[in-house]
Parts: C-alpha cells; sequence; structure tokens
C-alpha cells in the first residue's frame, strides 16, 4: 500500500535573482525526495509558492516602474521558468499573494484574536526623513548588540542568529540611503503571544523525530530562553490587510502569513485538481500522511516555534510538519552567497553555462547538511568529471556502443548467468536497498556517496567480464555479460533518476527501457532485473550522449 507524503520547500522570495544557495537550502533537496517517494509508490504532494510581500517587493517595484503587483506577477514566471528549468517537480508552484492566502491569513488571525493571543501594544518604529517612510526592520542596518556585527539587521543578525528589533541595533542606519538621523515615532501594532504557547509548542515538540540535530537544537533554544511575542503587523501598503478597526493602511508581517501560504498553495491545487485540500492538512483526513518540510537554517525559528504556533493557537485541527529537514549554508569561493549584493552564481547563470542535471548532481552530493560547504569551480569541475563523465557516463556510453557494434544494436540473447552475475545481483541488491534507507532519512550526501558506489560496482562487472574479449572465442558468454551490463545500467540509472532525471532518462531509453511520463519504478527486486531474459531481443533505439568533460582552466560562469 502506498503511503502518502506532503512535502514543502521554504518559499523563495519573489525579488532577485535566486542562488545555488538557495536552490540546495530547501528546493532541489525537496525535488529530490519527492521523486524519490513517487518512485517507491507514494503518494505525494509537492508544493511551494513565492514569497511575494513586504517591504523588499515594494522598494523593488519602485526601482522599476511597476506597482508590486504587476512586479510579482513577472518575478513569479521568472522563477517558475528558471525552476521547471531545474526539473523541479512540484505539484503546484503558488503566490503569497493570492486570494486563498489572504483568506487563511486573515482567518488564522481571528481564531488567534479569538483565543486571547493577539495583543494590540504601541510600538516604537523607526523613521527616516530622507527616506520619507518608515523602515521596516530589515532595512535598518546596525550593530549587533549581542555579537557586535557591524551589519546586522533589523529583524535578525546573520552572524550570531539573534532575532532582533530595529531599536535594539546599536548607531543604526537606513539600508536604504544611509541616513543615520533615524527617528523613533509610536505605531500600534499587534503581537502573536508566543509566550503563552510555550508550553504547548515544547509538548509538541517533545513528539517530533527525525530532525537534524542542529534543527532541534535550535527549535530548543528558543523555546527554552525567553520566547519573546512577535509583532505580526507592519506599516506598508503591500500585504495581507489587516482585518480591524484603526489598522486600515496596515498589512500583516511577511513571516506571518508566509509560511500559511503552504495551505493555501494546496488549497489552490486541491480547486484546481477537483481534490479535498483537507486530505493534507485537516484533522483526521491528513493523519494518514507525512509532513516534511525543507529550509535553510536561518528559517528554522519560524517554521519550529512561530508557525506550529499559529497553528496550534487556532485551536483548529490543523496538520502539522513531522520532520524539519534542515541545511546548513553553501558559500561561494570562501564568502557568502548574496541576492542583495549580487555576489556568487545565479541559478538563471547556472543553467546558461551548463546542463542542469550537472548542477543537481553536484549540489546534492555535497549538500550542506551537517555544516557549510563551499562550492569553487575548480572542485565542482573535477567532482562533475569524475562522477559523471568518468564513472557514470562512461559505463553507458562504452556498453551501448559496444552491443550496438557487437549485436547490432539489440539485447543479445544467447548464454546462461554465471557465479558472476548471480553474486552481482546480490551485491548490487544490497547497494540499492542502502541507497533507499538513505533516501528515506533523507540523508542526500550519503544516498549520493552509495549511488556513485553503485556506478563503480556495475564499472567493475563490466571491466572483470570484458565481453569484448571473449565476442570471437565464446559468443554466449560476451552476450550474457553485455545483457546482463545493459540491465545493470538500467537499476543503476533507475535509481540516480531522482537527482539527475534527465541523464538517467537518457540512459534507461539507451538501454532499451520504456520511459513515460511516470517517474521509473524503483528497483525493489535487482535479482530478477539483472538476470531474467526478458530484454532479450530489445532494440536499443538510441545512443547515449557522453557528459562532456569540464575544464576549470577553459569555462567560466557569468556570475550576476
Amino acid at each position: 500500500m502506498s503511503r502518502r507524503i506532503l512535502i514543502t520547500s521554504a518559499l523563495p522570495y519573489v525579488s532577485g535573482a535566486k542562488h545555488l544557495g538557495n536552490l540546495v537550502g530547501s528546493l532541489l533537496p525537496a525535488d529530490v525526495h519527492a521523486r524519490f517517494h513517487r518512485q517507491i509508490g507514494s503518494e505525494v504532494l509537492f508544493v511551494c509558492a513565492t514569497d511575494e510581500h513586504g517591504t523588499p517587493t515594494e522598494i523593488a517595484a519602485a526601482q522599476v516602474g511597476l506597482d508590486p503587483r504587476s512586479f510579482c506577477n513577472h518575478e513569479h514566471d521568472r522563477q517558475a521558468e528558471v525552476y521547471r528549468r531545474f526539473g523541479l517537480s512540484f505539484d503546484h508552484f503558488g503566490r503569497s499573494s493570492s486570494p486563498s492566502n489572504h483568506a487563511l491569513t486573515q482567518h488564522f488571525y481571528r481564531r488567534l484574536d479569538a483565543a486571547g493571543l493577539i495583543d494590540e501594544r504601541v510600538v516604537p518604529q523607526v523613521w527616516s526623513s530622507a527616506d520619507g517612510r518608515y523602515l521596516p526592520d530589515r532595512y535598518v542596518r546596525g550593530t549587533c548588540p549581542h555579537c557586535g556585527a557591524a551589519e546586522a539587521r533589523g529583524d535578525q543578525c546573520d552572524a550570531c542568529g539573534t532575532l532582533l528589533d530595529p531599536v535594539d541595533l546599536i548607531a543604526p542606519r537606513s539600508a536604504l540611503s544611509g541616513d543615520n538621523r533615524l527617528e523613533v515615532r509610536e505605531s500600534r501594532h499587534l503581537f502573536l503571544c508566543q509566550s503563552a504557547l510555550v508550553d504547548r509548542l515544547n509538548s509538541w515538540l517533545n513528539t517530533r523525530s527525525g530532525w537534524p540535530p542542529f534543527v532541534t537544537s535550535l527549535a530548543r533554544s528558543w523555546l527554552t530562553a525567553d520566547l519573546k511575542d512577535r509583532c505580526i503587523t507592519r506599516d506598508l501598503a503591500w500585504g495581507v490587510p489587516v482585518p480591524r478597526p484603526g489598522f486600515e493602511g496596515k498589512v500583516f508581517y511577511v513571516w506571518f502569513d508566509a509560511p500559511i501560504a503552504y495551505i493555501a498553495a494546496t488549497q489552490d491545487w486541491a480547486a484546481a485538481q477537483g481534490r479535498d485540500w483537507r486530505d493534507w492538512w485537516w484533522d483526521e483526513a491528513a493523519r494518514g500522511s507525512g509532513y516534511v518540510q525543507f529550509l535553510g537554517k536561518d528559517n528554522v525559528p519560524f517554521h519550529a516555534v512561530s508557525f506550529p504556533g499559529t497553528l496550534l493557537g487556532s485551536g483548529e485541527p490543523w496538520r502539522t510538519v513531522d520532520v524539519i529537514k534542515g541545511f546548513h549554508w553553501l558559500t561561494h569561493e570562501g564568502g557568502k552567497f548574496s541576492t542583495s549584493q549580487g555576489r556568487g552564481l545565479s541559478c538563471e547563470a547556472a543553467l546558461d553555462a551548463l546542463p542542469a542535471d550537472l548542477w543537481r548532481w553536484w549540489l546534492i552530493a555535497n549538500a550542506p547538511e551537517s555544516a557549510d560547504v563551499d562550492f569553487r569551480a575548480a572542485r565542482f569541475a573535477t567532482d562533475v568529471n569524475k562522477d559523471l563523465a568518468d564513472v557514470f557516463g562512461n559505463l553507458v556510453h562504452r556498453v551501448t556502443r559496444f552491443a550496438r557494434t557487437a549485436f547490432g544494436g539489440c539485447v543479445p540473447e544467447g548464454g546462461e548467468h554465471g557465479e558472476a552475475e548471480r553474486a552481482l545481483a546480490v551485491s548490487i541488491q544490497e547497494r540499492v536497498s542502502t541507497i533507499r534507507a538513505h533516501h528515506e532519512a533523507r540523508e542526500f550526501r550519503h544516498a549520493a556517496a552509495e549511488t556513485r558506489a553503485l556506478w563503480a560496482s556495475a564499472n567493475a562487472y563490466v571491466q572483470a567480464a570484458a565481453p569484448w574479449s571473449s565476442l570471437r572465442s565464446d559468443r554466449p558468454r560476451a552476450a550474457v555479460a553485455t545483457r546482463t551490463a545493459l540491465a545493470l545500467i538500467e537499476v543503476c540509472a533507475t535509481v540516480a533518476w531522482s537527482v539527475i532525471p534527465n541523464l538517467a532518462t537518457s540512459a534507461i531509453t539507451a538501454v532499451g527501457g520504456v520511459v513515460s511520463e511516470a517517474p521509473p519504478l524503483w528497483p525493489d527486486d535487482v535479482a530478477d532485473q539483472l538476470l531474467n531474459e526478458r530484454r532479450v531481443g530489445l532494440v536499443l533505439p538510441s545512443s547515449f550522449e557522453p557528459v562532456t568533460k569540464l575544464s576549470a582552466e577553459n569555462f567560466s560562469f557569468a556570475y550576476r
């Protein structure tokens, strides 16, 4: 019986080109996990959306002479196209500005307010006369009062991870104009009383398992410290309007409405598919499914504390996350990727330079699961050449080329499998089972390492069997070895499909496998796949295009 699994990845912010760090920090691992679960027969719902509200959108839209809605329309389509080119297999890629998310956000506010978890307070707000506006948290920069970092934002210090308010900063200044003659004015705002939810959140967290240790540690550090109530409104025009008298002209804080967009995206998907969204999010109907979130470490507090607080505080039977799979940073040539500062390699530039699968493989094989990982062009070229060109690509190319020349482009008949093939089936089954276990545990680097080892084992078999050497002296033996090698390639490609779908599909086709719109099924019975004779006579329809080797000296990327 298939299981159901809901998969969400952190919402990419709508403005600015997304870089490889954004991709590997949530989107790509979520896609690999979704693809794998489809292969093993799970019913998968993989949803995401662009995060469209907030000051950065207002400012970015004004800079290009557009209203926020028009700007978001363009940027959403731009991101959707990039993710399509990267092969991200969303079931629905929505928008936080959708009517469904506006309605849900206001619904949660009303529920929390009715539960006594919303408090109205007078808040000191930073006003910049030079900019002619209130400055939202992230547009105030200054020195962190906790660690002394000079470039802390008014909402969070990236250096130490402490959540801040703008008035906490030492020597604050406007990130827009540099204005340091900032004023503090009073404005009324709404707070989510997270402090009243500490016991419920701790009890909830005690029932979670399978989280990376650093994710659990981050969540615990918030819940064992003095958890502050969180301001959930802002003095902005672009966002979800606050349905409360006296709050006209204010909107909800982007971090309040953005996670709710996971549910809204599911509602929009369900409406388009004629399905019931409650099967994934509501009460008993959703209990038969698992829920995994993929996100970068900076998003952990909001997903491990604030969003569960919203769901639990509503008093309604919403589905909460089972596992948060968090990731550390991907750095770039020793420095931090930064969209706002234009540093690093954008997803668009990466795709313009090289096929998506090369990036997908390297990023998953080097996923920053337990620590930061540094991207360097020379290392990328070396790894891709070794894994995809020398090991996998060479395996497929030389076996299919030999089959075409020696056996007329068909899977050959004749001969009987010997001890070498039976032993091979046992060892390959063990490796495939290990790879599956790593995927199920969301251990991406381990899964890639074992996949690489599987390819190496296949190469070792082909090298030892050497059908080209026995072709004239023992043609039946050469046929057995070739037939086994072709079946072995299909196994190797199938288990790698979730990571390198295009290369894997090409390899499966090249050895006579059937490729359809459905994912290739996970090879649970390797012995049957390697030792059966059903493949005999299959025409090998096309050659496999070998992976072109890269050279760090003669290729370059357009950094933008």
